[in-house]
């Protein structure tokens, strides 16, 4: 049997950094503003870092050895120190900029322990956040290598939200490894054309000269575009004899985002937060895209019959908005006469999108009427309905006129539009899976 005492200890070596009687090392930071007095064996034994230093500098004639450095705070200090004196570092009320500093310095010392330990909290704790400073995360690790755990979580983003590095202000200043790197991957969901127009976008802005007009172009112009872009990307295909992948990752929608499907999932298991898009329980199989399978409306009930679980979307014509209902029941075309299906766990709404900036969800309120299946006679003419809210064609074609349907009821808890009349540019019926 083994007794262990760390608590004491570490406060034992946390008392020890206090202590200004023994010391033999001074560490000199904010431009020598501030110092603390340390112990060289426990610097050296505890960070690669310091022991590489403490061996390149000549003692004092008090035998005491001075480290400069320049390129950390105090504020961040202070926790490295006791981190390395007690093995303690105390993340309550601390801002998450303030924790990823904190990991960098933590890589700076080389405190492997530290770093990791961070890293794995900023991607399972703080995730909405490294998305908000995205470009700023992204262009930091890439000037790392020790960081694979974000450079992963990275990766992941960037295949499923391209957007989020390609529109971002930073992007035109990507190192060209940086750029390669995307240009390299074969899972961006993204057109190969958009792709082009930001390697275009990229290439201009190397070229400061270059006008911003492009109707102001010359021929010189355009040769100093060729020129940079064979210099920096065509080149480094060539060289490396590398060919550019054929994108073999489709977009799992058309209509919602990864945060749209997160935001989805939370309400189907009445979550008061929504999941992270890393944390997603569920599949969202696609079994019907209109502008895959059409639009007609018993194209609808032949697909989908049988299905439960299932989320239908709908992109609306000439607006951001998007809407939506969950079905958990199964949708059935055995009901001659049509039917209201009973259930306490439907739900229909409105995701924020564009210029539209909250999502609304409106939660059966009137079970009875939650789910109806068309009669035989009306699938050529309507599609799935929730309450009052439903698609309808009298050309059995819901992009063809203006009958797609909503109207407020008890059924159903809030509005999720204002008028009852909207035409749809597309819309997806997924069934909902969850994860093994």
């Amino acid at each position: 049997m083994s007794l262990k005492f760390f608590d004491k200890l570490s406060q034992n070596f946390i008392e020890l950094l206090n202590d200004k009687d023994d010391y033999n090392v001074i560490i000199e930071i904010e431009n020598k503003e501030k110092s603390y007095t340390a112990h060289s064996n426990i610097l050296k034994y505890r960070s690669p870092y310091f022991r590489k230093e403490l061996e390149n500098i000549q003692p004092n004639e008090n035998n005491i050895k001075t480290i400069i450095e320049s390129s950390v705070s105090s504020q961040i200090f202070d926790v490295i120190l006791k981190y390395i004196y007690g093995g303690i570092v105390n993340l309550e009320n601390v801002e998450t900029r303030f924790i990823f500093d904190l990991m960098l310095a933590a890589n700076k010392f080389e405190l492997n322990e530290l770093t990791n330990k961070l890293e794995t909290y900023l991607i399972d704790n703080k995730a909405s956040w490294l998305k908000t400073y995205f470009s700023l995360i992204y262009r930091t690790i890439f000037n790392e290598n020790n960081f694979k755990n974000l450079e992963n979580y990275c990766n992941y983003i960037i295949a499923k939200h391209p957007n989020i590095i390609f529109d971002s202000s930073y992007f035109t200043f990507l190192p060209v490894s940086a750029l390669v790197s995307l240009l390299k991957r074969d899972d961006l969901q993204i057109e190969e054309v958009k792709i082009w127009d930001y390697v275009i976008k990229w290439g201009i802005a190397q070229n400061s000269t270059l006008p911003t007009n492009l109707e102001e172009w010359s021929k010189e112009n355009f040769l100093t575009l060729k020129t940079t872009l064979q210099q920096y990307l065509i080149k480094n295909f060539l060289i490396n004899n590398y060919e550019l992948p054929l994108r073999t990752e489709e977009p799992f929608s058309t209509i919602i985002s990864e945060e749209h499907a997160a935001e989805i999932s939370a309400w189907i298991d009445r979550k008061t937060t929504t999941y992270s898009t890393t944390n997603i329980p569920y599949k969202f199989e696609l079994i019907l895209r209109g502008t895959r399978n059409g639009f007609a409306p018993q194209t609808f009930w032949n697909i989908c019959h049988g299905h439960a679980k299932t989320v239908v979307v709908i992109k609306v014509k000439g607006t951001n908005e998007i809407l939506g209902g969950y079905n958990p029941l199964a949708w059935d075309i055995f009901y001659i006469d049509g039917k209201w299906m009973k259930t306490i766990d439907s739900f229909i709404f409105s995701l924020k999108n564009g210029n539209i900036q909250n999502s609304v969800l409106s939660r059966v309120q009137n079970s009875h009427y939650a789910i109806r299946n068309a009669s035989k006679d009306r699938r050529n003419k309507v599609g799935p309905r929730f309450g009052e809210f439903f698609l309808y064609s009298d050309k059995s074609d819901f992009t063809l006129d203006q009958n797609r349907y909503y109207v407020l009821s008890n059924h159903y808890e809030k509005q999720i539009r204002t008028s009852s009349y909207f035409s749809i540019v597309n819309y997806e019926v997924f069934k909902i899976v969850r994860k093994s």
